[in-house]
């Protein structure tokens, strides 16, 4: 635990669910709801009250590998089924999603801190995975491909690659698991899936509906407790073929040496760092707009934050007034009251945002608006803008991820996209203008696996989500993140 839980007796907000039994307090392993055999459990609480919301199993390492049986035991047959059954029961689990979206929002909520509205949001974005890949299950097909030998009939065949170990962060506790899941399933492989030990309960609803929507005993499986306990055994066994991480940089480097010696498929989403550039033609009221929705989105707390914002120098001192005053407009609540901005996780989220403004302060930033714990709660901080932030900053080379925006001009001429590229990262980056050629040679030159142009939002289930250099490896989403769990096959044969 990250917090102290108040001396009290549990939260009663669960007891709003239209349906309860998506509240679960086990692991779900080969079709069953489990305990840990030692009895031992992970607390979890509210990051708005600390109150108690509950407690799921502490499972050991023999729980984790009993998992991964239940998950090998299962995929013959699931690799097996016609694309259409697949389809079928994923299209089920889709319908589900759909029609329980307020209780799985009010989890979410009630567990992650989320704002309201932005948790229901994520459920139909975690829906559109399931639909998608529903679909796309039945679409790979054996290519035919022109023979190269005489006599000799070519064809390329994709297959399930096995188990699949799913590891998923706390910040998008459901959409995490669906859009790894939904691509894993429908390629015909079975799945192990460990959720941040603070957001387990999204994971535990999520198999509730997998159960009622149909996916054998096995197939589908959710193993509570410590990310030691449970995923070191996974990198290890040889029987799981793919890891799919999201997560730190620090953490993705640590799974990929640790699954090195089974030379597993890895498909890992890690840090972002993202520069969100303001040019000197931007209509400046759309950039800022949407340079609040691409900082501020889910508390800060996202991959995809705007963590370094560069205005060109004609715009900037425009753009910090109108930046900071809608800053300053924003409301600070628990997410059921579905503010514009909700608590941090934990206590070290709070404490990552008070070294980064204190060290930005420290090398001549100045303190716009925020820059403090706000009164309602430990885990909450004031919605923050520095300006003038230099680029010896700790913001300049770490992800900040919080409410904390960080403003930086740059001088007309100025090579703004090596400034940009100078990181580790290389996750999404921002650009406004209006020029049309700027639009073009911007977008070649930034590196980074995904570019928006005068927009914040750009994800979906039909788009590869990635990123290049330590930002990971492979794609989510589209018909890319279901290759990820197929391997190719060739045959070459003669007929006699």
């Amino acid at each position: 635990m990250q917090q102290t839980v108040k001396e009290k007796s549990r939260s009663s907000a669960f007891g709003d669910l239209n349906d309860p039994r998506l509240f679960r307090e086990f692991s779900y392993i080969n079709g069953e709801w489990c305990a840990a055999g030692s009895g031992s459990t992970v607390l979890v609480t509210d990051p708005a009250t600390q109150e108690m919301l509950g407690a799921v199993p502490k499972m050991s390492g023999e729980e984790s590998k009993r998992a991964v049986d239940a998950a090998q035991a299962a995929f013959p047959d699931w690799a097996a089924r016609l694309p259409q059954e697949r389809s079928a029961i994923l299209r089920r689990w889709f319908e589900l999603l759909k029609q329980h979206r307020d209780d799985l929002a009010l989890i979410m909520t009630l567990e992650q801190g989320k704002p309201l509205s932005e948790a229901r949001g994520e459920i139909d974005y975690s829906a559109d995975f399931i639909e998608f890949y529903a679909e796309e299950a039945k679409r790979p097909n054996i290519e035919s491909v022109t023979s190269h030998m005489p006599g000799g009939e070519v064809e390329v065949w994709r297959e399930p690659c096995g188990v699949a170990a799913l590891v998923t962060p706390w910040n998008f506790p459901n959409a995490m698991i669906t859009r790894k899941a939904a691509a894993a399933l429908a390629a015909g492989c079975s799945c192990v899936v460990h959720p941040s030990k603070e957001t387990p309960f999204s994971a535990t609803a999520l198999a509730e509906l997998a159960e009622r929507a149909g996916f054998p005993p096995g197939v589908f499986n959710v193993v509570t407790g410590e990310p030691a306990e449970i995923v070191e055994p996974w990198t290890t066994d040889s029987r799981v073929r793919v890891v799919s991480f999201t997560g730190s940089t620090e953490i993705g480097r640590l799974l990929y040496a640790q699954s090195a010696p089974t030379i597993k498929r890895l498909v890992m989403e890690l840090g972002g760092h993202a520069p969100f550039i303001v040019y000197g033609d931007a209509d400046i009221d759309h950039a800022v707009t949407c340079a609040i929705a691409a900082k501020f989105a889910t508390s800060g707390q996202d991959c995809l934050a705007a963590n370094r914002i560069f205005i060109e120098r004609p715009l900037y001192d425009e753009f910090v007034q109108k930046f900071t005053a809608a800053t300053k407009a924003l409301s600070v609540g628990p997410g059921l009251e579905d503010p514009d901005i909700g608590p941090l996780m934990n206590e070290a989220a709070v404490k990552k945002q008070e070294a980064h403004v204190a060290d930005a302060l420290k090398r001549g930033a100045v303190l716009l608006t925020g820059g403090s714990r706000h009164p309602l709660g430990p885990l909450f901080f004031q919605p923050t803008v520095l300006g003038d932030v230099p680029a010896s900053a700790l913001v300049f080379f770490e992800e900040t991820f919080g409410p904390v925006a960080c403003l930086t001009p740059f001088e007309t001429g100025e090579d703004i996209i090596a400034r940009a590229n100078d990181s580790e990262y290389g996750l999404v980056a921002y650009v406004h203008t209006r020029d049309a050629k700027r639009v073009y040679t911007a977008s070649r030159a930034l590196q980074y696996g995904m570019v928006a142009i005068n927009r914040t939002k750009l994800t979906g289930a039909p788009i590869p989500f990635g990123g290049m250099k330590q930002s990971g490896l492979g794609r989510e989403g589209a018909r890319q993140g279901m290759e990820a769990f197929t391997e190719i096959k060739y045959v070459c044969r003669n007929f006699l």
